[in-house]
């Protein structure tokens, strides 16, 4: 038991005082964007559930690969916070409440809402590729793939979670989402498992340009340090809030 106190302590320590410390100080206040975009998908669940609401959301907010790419472009964002129509909304809100709360409270609310972006917005251009591709390629989707609704947080949900595990150093709990990603594609093969893999490699290429970033700042802090200076840390990552 003490192993593994130390080893969660090790993996997610950084994590949850982070985490906790904003949330006694500011309770509901510490995520703001994070409770509105609850209260938005239960509102659009709602509205969608009623015969007179239904096409407005669809219309609004629903991304099928059959699209026109502009007009595609143009839901996408609101696409995030549409409720798949087969899945308990529950789901949707506890993922939303949980991940997009931790990463705001992590990242801040506009870096939030642009991985989460990212991811959705790679997962909507990669079932294009895929149908492109056709069923018999690697990373190929059938073309019936083209008439599914493509909404929901989930590839968001993925991609957030990823990038602020990497950020705060709990590397097995980043390569377990990644993992279980994988396992999704290979034991059912399905649009929204390869968009989820899609979705990762978005997040992935992201957390390279950011250690780069990082790293080449670095290195730039220390060639200009003035002589006789001492060293700081340098940029550890994590503290980012905002």
């Amino acid at each position: 038991m003490r192993t593994l106190a130390r080893w969660a302590r090790a993996e997610w320590g950084l994590l949850y005082v982070t985490v906790r410390e904003l949330l006694l100080k500011r309770h509901l206040g510490a995520a703001p964007m994070t409770v509105t975009a609850v209260c938005l998908t239960a509102l659009l669940q709602y509205v969608q559930n009623r015969p007179w609401g239904y096409q407005f959301v669809q219309n609004v907010g629903a991304v099928r690969a059959e699209d026109p790419l502009g007009l595609a472009l143009l839901r996408t964002p609101l696409s995030l916070f549409v409720p798949a129509l087969d899945l308990p909304v529950w789901g949707a809100l506890a993922q939303i409440l949980l991940v997009f709360g931790i990463a705001e409270i992590c990242l801040g609310w506009w870096r939030t809402l642009t991985i989460a972006y990212v991811a959705t917005l790679a997962g909507t251009l990669f079932a294009r590729l895929g149908i492109a591709l056709g069923p018999h390629a690697p990373f190929g989707l059938p073309w019936t793939d083209a008439h599914v609704v493509d909404t929901g947080p989930s590839a968001a949900v993925v991609g957030l979670a990823v990038f602020v595990a990497w950020r705060y150093g709990a590397y097995v709990t980043a390569g377990a989402v990644t993992a279980s990603m994988v396992a999704e594609v290979l034991l059912k093969e399905n649009l929204a498992g390869k968009e989820h893999l899609a979705a990762l490699m978005a997040v992935g290429t992201l957390c390279l340009l950011v250690a780069v970033r990082h790293r080449h700042g670095y290195r730039l802090r220390r060639r200009h340090r003035w002589p006789g200076s001492r060293s700081g840390r340098g940029s550890g990552l994590p503290p980012i809030q905002s």
